[in-house]
């Protein structure tokens, strides 16, 4: 196990100077230092006087021959210190012979540092004073004693190889609490022990021990910070007893990897802590583990995720003074009593990054069933060396707890060396551990009746737990770093370009404002056009300046009112400030007020001039009849290609995709959507692109991240995708998409240990979001998996979503859907990637927050929605991994749409059988007080529109915008309402809700159903009026040119008739029903088709 050479090599130590030292017999005593170590005397240093200022120069040299053939081992030196004694010589007596001493102190020396590759170290120990010592009461204005140290080897004990390869094992043992009721401080004297098994080289193991626990009564909390000690026995003096610079801090409950670290336990550790009898150890015990070991240690984690720790009780036998041979006629081998065993979860070891895991275990009866079951181990510490304990079991003749006593049944045990013990498990006794709850407080079934530990099942009943800590000196699995996650994936996205320069200079400012009075002049003439433009054309010349001085009055006040009038002053107040600094270069405040009326003098008349000029080269091209150009912004493109989409037109939405990254190719979001567009499509590639663009515009996007990884994912390059979701997780911590798309990466991976990893951080940080949360309204819904013990929220999303997107539904009726329709919803994990609305084209929200806002009456938060689909045939057999990793891709890809709901007037396509199922959902929804929320009438007219009860539909949609708070997405409510209004050919209404609609968020797709809603009544005008403005803004919809075909058909212009008809064949009208009707028109006013 070490790596000491077999000709073995010399630790030298030095102790050269003593400080603040005096003694029994005055302040300049004679005194000499003795080094000690594994209770071996070293040497003594000569007998030297201390000055009277304290000090002393000992110069004495001691040394430790390392050797594998039964000497000392590194593994001494990791958990054994060395002790330096200092003792006073007295003055002799009158007829005395013999000289005597009295010990002063005890200092000790860690010696790990020579296990971290060091070849010396020179440290100043602190000199312990031992009890009744007079260095216990230092005199005014002294330090503490203290010794210089200094400990060196020929060469490094270890190469820097070996110490990489390496590993130190800590194990800290705090306390037992709760302990039976039994356990009582009066009576004979009992040892307190506990025990575990550490996996060495090979098949042997190495036994951990910590002996001599002091029990208590209770009554109040052991303090914190307080020292570790070392499992070292007879220590002369108190202090020397802890461990430099180790402390217990312990922490908050929930941050233990331990059992017992749940809300619901707190009020049971607050008790056991503060008033319950509890045993006290303190005490940390080491083990080096060299290379070998270190794999070794390793793989039986991986095979055993539970390791037991035992716990007993021996009674602590006295030996009379010079009768040692007693002590084998009054042994027993029946005194172990109490015989428990807790177990320990060591897998998060395993995690990345992870070295220290500290938590409160249960004590269970320790039976060899339950044992073997749970850890495949049929080996005990105390049962199978048992009486070997009652040797080092004598009162002030403790052992090292990691001392291995040697047996004295030969007939049964085979011989052991000095520190070897063959009394082990046999080979494949730790395999995997069964998968039953380690934190279950009821025995397994099958197991020994608890009659056979009846002692034992006192833990049970008392609630006894132990308090442990186990601690790594680096992390078995490396954690990659944040700097090496940037730079690799930098690597993977190439940066951007740097952005091109912006001009500047007089000119451009001077250039910019024109523009600018351009864009206000022309916005205050529509303005002038709204009001007065019907009254202008009836009038003509006959205006006389009075009517032009009273429109110019009520322009005015209507600006005003409006708000529209400070608006064109802030448009316009950044060109005016680009020309005061860069035509006359004004950068300063001005010195006086006369210099600034001055300034603003001048500025006005040049502002002024340049408004002439701009206004002479604008109103030419305006007299001349230039058509107006309607400005459509990115929100406003966002929602044109999402009617797109919902006509699976799916050309056109790519073009205002499209037209949204020409506009903004800085803007992240545009990126994102359109990548998820091209995921819509089966355009794989083409997505990752767009999420790699998105990541390379800011680098420390985290849902850009996580989309890169899902694609890697998606394309098979595992080794891309680990570094995405590990990057995001390193970069915001407590992102709870971010581990469960980590935790589900390794899962497809078949990494069951970092899997776990993952999903327990997600969980962790899930509730911790939750501890933080205000407790919302009554209505609330939670969905728990009962297996896990793990609650889950799910959402519905109020209609359909993506095609083709496979999913797992993991709830109590549904399984493995592969999708073909597009129509129908998925429940999915409620973690927004949007957290915020964003205009007309915010996300649809999600069931379980319609439920959550339910007593409020509103929706805040936004999700995008995924689909449910029939099962297709093929898809029974493919792996739930294979469907997890599809899962991964849609869900992530609908985070980070504004909406990836379709809706289509196609109600044929829809599968009955989901639609009743979530039809049942929303039965319930109503039965837990969501009866009063919009968003689950809409959710409700969508399944009943999608599966062609447009009647039911139409009365929940009519509920849901008899609301004052409105659904989150009420632009698809009305149009679907109004579709249904002119189904029934209710065109009143059907007029009335397009013209909400366009006034809340004007497109296409309503100005269409509104100019057909007034076509139908015949108001030729507003109907040529609205198909006007739904042609303005989208010239390739060959419905609107066939309704306009009609209109102008109806009202007589054939030119117009004949152009629109044109359009309404090139575009190819599918709606044959309208085309017929076009025909009709056109044979009986006896024009509209030129092809005749």
């Amino acid at each position: 196990m070490e790596q000491v050479s077999s000709i073995g090599r010399t630790v030298h130590i030095t102790v050269t100077n003593g400080y603040d030292l005096k003694g029994f017999k005055g302040d300049t005593p004679v005194t000499f230092v003795r080094a000690e170590f594994n209770q071996v005397v070293l040497g003594d240093s000569s007998k030297i006087t201390v000055s009277p200022e304290g000090t002393v120069k000992y110069n004495f040299t001691s040394s430790i021959e390392l050797s594998l053939d039964g000497g000392i081992t590194l593994d001494d030196l990791a958990h054994k210190p060395l002790f330096l004694t200092v003792t006073e010589v007295l003055p002799k007596e009158k007829k005395q012979k013999d000289e005597k001493t009295l010990t002063l102190g005890q200092a000790v020396v860690d010696l790990l540092p020579l296990l971290e590759g060091e070849e010396s170290f020179e440290t100043v120990v602190p000199l312990h004073p031992v009890q009744g010592s007079p260095l216990e009461t230092p005199s005014a204005g002294s330090k503490q004693c203290s010794l210089d140290v200094k400990v060196s080897v020929a060469e490094p004990l270890l190469t820097p190889a070996q110490v990489s390869a390496s590993n130190l094992l800590k194990v800290t043992l705090e306390a037992a609490y709760s302990v039976p009721e039994s356990f009582v401080p009066v009576g004979p004297q009992q040892n307190y022990m506990v025990g575990l098994q550490v996996p060495s080289v090979g098949e042997k193991d190495f036994h951990m021990v910590f002996k001599n626990g002091t029990l208590k009564l209770g009554g109040e909390r052991e303090v914190v910070p307080r020292p570790k000690k070392w499992p070292i026995p007879n220590i002369l003096a108190p202090g020397a007893n802890n461990i430099p610079d180790a402390f217990i801090v312990g922490g908050p409950y929930e941050e233990e990897e331990g059992e017992l670290n749940h809300p619901e336990d707190r009020e049971f550790r607050n008790q056991a802590e503060c008033i319950k009898k509890r045993i006290v150890w303190d005490l940390e015990g080491r083990c080096y583990l060299d290379p070998s070991a270190v794999a070794s240690f390793q793989k039986r984690i991986a095979d055993c995720r539970l390791w037991p720790v035992e716990i007993t009780r021996v009674p602590l036998i006295t030996v009379p003074k010079g009768k040692p041979g007693k002590l084998e006629k009054t042994e027993d081998e029946n005194q172990l009593s109490f015989h428990g065993v807790a177990y320990v979860n060591m897998v998060p070891l395993l995690y990345p990054g992870v070295k220290r895991i500290r938590g409160a275990f249960h004590v269970y009866p320790y039976l060899d069933s339950t044992v073997f079951e749970k850890t495949k181990c049929l080996f005990s510490i105390f049962r199978d060396t048992g009486h070997q304990l009652a040797h080092n079991n004598k009162a002030g003749g403790l052992n090292s707890p990691l001392s291995k006593p040697v047996s004295k049944n030969l007939k049964e045990e085979k011989p052991v060396k000095d520190k070897e013990l063959d009394g082990r498990s046999r080979p494949g006794d730790l395999q995997a551990p069964s998968i039953k709850s380690q934190s279950s407080d009821t025995p397994l079934d099958g197991e020994a009746p608890l009659s056979h530990n009846l002692e034992g099942q006192q833990y049970l009943e008392a609630g006894t737990y132990i308090v442990l800590e186990i601690q790594l000196e680096k992390a078995l699995v490396p954690k990659r770093m944040p700097e090496e996650l940037a730079r690799r994936v930098k690597e993977m996205i190439p940066p951007r370009p740097p952005l091109t320069r912006r001009t500047g200079g007089a000119q451009k400012a001077v250039s910019d404002y024109h523009a600018q009075i351009k864009s206000i002049s022309k916005a205050i003439l529509d303005e002038y056009h709204r009001m007065f433009g019907k009254q202008v054309v009836k009038m003509g010349s006959d205006m006389d300046s009075e009517t032009l001085e009273e429109h110019k009055c009520q322009l005015n006040y209507e600006l005003n009112c409006s708000g529209k009038y400070f608006a064109f002053k802030e448009q316009l107040k950044h060109a005016v400030v680009k020309i005061v600094r860069e035509k006359y270069l004004k950068t300063t405040a001005f010195e006086s007020q006369e210099e600034l009326q001055t300034f603003i003098s001048e500025l006005y008349v040049f502002l002024v001039d340049q408004m002439h000029v701009a206004l002479s080269q604008s109103m030419p091209d305006d007299t001349q009849g230039t058509p107006a150009t309607i400005h459509i912004n990115s929100e406003q493109l966002r929602l044109f290609a999402f009617e797109a989409e919902v006509n699976e037109n799916f050309e056109m939405a790519a073009v205002y995709y499209e037209e949204r990254l020409v506009r903004e190719p800085q803007n992240l979001d545009h990126w994102l959507d359109y990548g998820a567009f091209c995921l819509l499509t089966e355009d794989i590639t083409k997505a990752q692109e767009c999420f790699r663009k998105a990541l390379s515009l800011n680098e420390s996007h985290i849902h850009s991240l996580l989309l890169c990884g899902v694609l890697a994912v998606l394309m098979e390059n595992y080794e891309q995708a680990e570094i995405f979701f590990e990057d995001a997780t390193c970069l915001e911590p407590t992102n709870v998409v971010a581990w469960t798309l980590l935790g589900l990466f390794y899962e497809i991976q078949n990494n069951d240990i970092r899997m776990e990893m993952a999903f327990h951080e997600a969980f962790k940080q899930l509730q911790a979001r939750t501890l933080q949360t205000k407790p919302k309204s009554t209505g609330t819904l939670e969905n728990a998996d009962t297996s896990g013990g793990v609650k889950r929220e799910h959402s519905l999303g109020p209609w359909g979503a993506l095609h083709d997107s496979a999913t797992v539904i993991k709830t109590d009726g549904l399984t493995g859907i592969r999708p073909r329709s597009s129509h129908l919803l998925t429940p999915h994990l409620t973690t927004e990637l949007h957290p915020t609305p964003q205009g007309p084209s915010t996300v649809l929200s999600s069931l379980d927050e319609f439920v959550e806002e339910s007593s409020k009456a509103q929706s805040e938060t936004q999700e995008p929605i995924m689909t449910l689909q029939p099962l297709e045939p093929s898809l029974g057999q493919k792996s739930s991994n294979a469907l997890l990793k599809e899962l991964t891709l849609k869900k992530e890809t609908s985070k980070c749409q504004d909406s990836s709901a379709f809706l289509h007037s196609t109600p044929h396509t829809i599968p009955q059988a989901p639609t009743t199922i979530f039809m049942e959902t929303i039965r319930f929804l109503m039965k837990v007080n969501a009866v009063q929320n919009p968003n689950v009438w809409g959710v409700k007219g969508h399944l009943y529109f999608l599966s062609g009860n447009h009647a039911e539909a139409k009365a929940c949609y009519e509920r849901t915008i008899s609301f004052v708070v409105d659904a989150s997405e009420m632009h698809f409510i009305f149009l679907r309402l109004g579709h249904i209004y002119l189904e029934e050919k209710e065109y009143e209404k059907a007029k009335s809700t397009y013209m909400q609609v366009c006034k809340r968020s004007p497109s296409c797709l309503t100005w269409l159903g509104l100019g057909i809603a007034c076509y139908r009544l015949e108001e030729l005008t507003e109907a040529e009026d609205a198909l006007s403005e739904a042609n303005a803004l989208n010239n390739y919809n060959a419905e609107v040119w066939a309704y306009l075909a009609l209109v102008c058909l109806k009202v007589g212009r054939q030119l117009e008739a004949e152009q629109a008809y044109k359009y309404t064949i090139k575009l190819k009208l599918k709606d044959e029903a309208l085309l017929a009707e076009i025909h009709t028109v056109q044979e009986m006013v006896g024009f509209g088709d030129p092809s005749f």
